[in-house]
């Protein structure tokens, strides 16, 4: 998912999405009703319900970043922008963040939104204790001085304040009336450039276009999310014209589809990382020369070739190239004879190891079996243990693995890729890695507010994260989508945010 910073351990559901099983037939254009006209898009899943501060479906948020807004919300560049709010200024001791709202704007029932709306959905996530609450640690007070106004009171300086609020629309302003009606999960109302119109189980949600937009009234009439689970099925349909867009395309296509003018493909490097993290509460990982000997076993090259076709970019750092944080970092290679000489110095033989792994993220079993084969040199045999997400949660969360493999998805600010993870206090910091100056450097980056003193915090702590192995990262994907040539005015972007406000689709004649 495209997620947030600092996401707890229930956030990898939510940042990763908890994959809903369902199939349908791909969709027929002329047996769409009252829903003609509209962009059909097939999404791999069901969401699960469709409040925004509550789900812990990636699907969901596939369907709702059409459906509301956030105070501020990230551009193409992931820079931080104008949205709900069309400006703030913070005051000069950076406490006190004043945002003013734009005027005129409306939720799907015609009711105005007022900064009560905002103060209400960040209290609802505060006293509620919702998953986002996490984006409210540095918060001292919400409050709306008038109906225009909304002022965030912080505990100290706060550099990501901004991305906590916008990042991902797990932070959306909902409606009270919704909310308090019990509706919200159901049928949502939001100020966004689509309003929700129906879903009908295990096929489809359709979404109107909202004239009334703040950005301006949609160009397509509506969406049609149409749920295909098989991504053959989903690209087959997309290449038959009967859908418009999918990002289920099968990697193992990829580089075929390349030359395919029938449709438009895009694959554009994300923020999204895998990793492996082993268990330092128990020996012999708490090593860290058996963790470097793990490190230098395993081969990123090819995990990414079996869990990617290639279209992934192997890592050894979180942040990928291109990403204004990124730095260069290549301590490891693969190496089975210094991983045997690190483990011969740590005087350990380990034999065995549990490795967890999610069938619901099919990559993790792939990696899983070439990081096996990658550890029999070194007479470890691992025990590829594969459970639902749900297990693979609670597993994690009470200790139960020697190596695990997960995701983060969409990261924005550095502190979305590191203080959770590797913070000694930081609550998705199941691989109990604890180092006093990485700590301090992580502390140091979430008050510093000069971009470039920021900037040297946090490369100093990834390195020294990457240096003490408390990941083993493996790779960056790529978001990969396709749509009809006929469809223009969209882009894939890299935080996998799916916003169809701009797009425009030709008429059924020029297809």
């Amino acid at each position: 998912m495209r997620r947030p910073a600092a996401v707890t351990a229930a956030m990898v559901a939510l940042l990763m999405a908890v994959l809903v099983s369902a199939s349908c037939a791909p969709a027929q254009r002329v047996n769409l009703g009252d829903s003609a006209g509209n962009l059909i898009a097939a999404i791999a899943g069901e969401p699960d319900q469709l409040d925004p501060q509550k789900t812990s479906s990636y699907f969901s948020f596939e369907v709702l970043e059409n459906v509301f807004d956030t105070l501020v919300e990230p551009d193409a560049n992931l820079e931080m922008r104008p949205a709900l709010a069309e400006s703030w200024e913070v005051t000069p001791d950076q406490l006190t963040w004043t945002f003013h709202l734009r005027d005129g704007v409306t939720f799907h029932d015609g009711s105005p939104l007022r900064a009560d709306d905002v103060v209400y959905s960040y209290r609802r996530i505060i006293d509620e204790k919702l998953s986002n609450v996490d984006k409210f640690s540095a918060v001292a007070d919400v409050s709306a001085p008038d109906e225009d106004t909304v002022l965030i009171r912080v505990k100290q300086p706060t550099p990501n304040l901004l991305t906590n609020l916008g990042g991902f629309k797990g932070m959306a302003i909902v409606s009270r009336a919704n909310v308090e009606s019990g509706q919200i999960a159901r049928h949502p109302v939001g100020t966004g450039p689509f309003a929700f119109v129906a879903q009908r189980s295990g096929d489809s949600i359709t979404l109107a276009a909202n004239a009334d937009y703040w950005g301006g009234a949609p160009k397509v009439p509506g969406v049609t999310f149409q749920f295909i689970s098989e991504p053959s099925t989903a690209l087959s349909a997309l290449q038959a014209g009967e859908i418009d867009w999918t990002d289920s395309i099968p990697t193992q296509r990829v580089a075929q589809l390349a030359g395919d003018d029938s449709i438009h493909l895009a694959v554009t490097p994300s923020n999204d990382y895998w990793y492996l993290a082993l268990n330092e509460a128990r020996q012999p990982w708490n090593d860290v020369r058996v963790r470097r000997a793990i490190a230098y076993a395993i081969d990123r090259d090819a995990i990414v070739a079996a869990t990617s076709y290639g279209t992934a970019v192997a890592n050894q750092l979180a942040i990928p190239e291109g990403n204004p944080w990124y730095i260069h970092y290549d301590a490891y290679r693969y190496d089975i004879e210094e991983a045997k000489r690190l483990l011969a110095e740590a005087g350990t033989t380990p034999t065995n190891m549990d490795m967890l792994v999610t069938s619901e993220y099919p990559e993790t079993v792939t990696a899983a079996q070439v990081i096996a084969d990658n550890l029999k040199p070194l007479g470890i045999t691992v025990n590829i243990r594969t459970v639902d997400m749900a297990t693979w949660l609670d597993e994690q969360n009470t200790g139960n693995f020697d190596m695990l493999m997960m995701g983060w998805l969409g990261n924005i600010d550095p502190d979305d890729f590191y203080y959770a993870q590797h913070h000694t206090g930081g609550s998705s910091n199941a691989q109990k890695f604890s180092d006093p100056e990485v700590d301090r450097l992580l502390d140091a980056g979430r008050v510093q507010t000069a971009r470039d003193a920021r900037a040297d915090d946090y490369a100093k702590a990834a390195t020294l994260i990457a240096d003490r192995v408390s990941y083993i990262y493996l790779y960056n994907p790529s978001v990969i989508q396709g749509w009809t040539p006929a469809l223009t005015g969209y882009d894939a972007r890299r935080d996998g945010a799916i916003r169809f406000r701009t797009a425009a689709l030709a008429g059924d004649d020029d297809q």
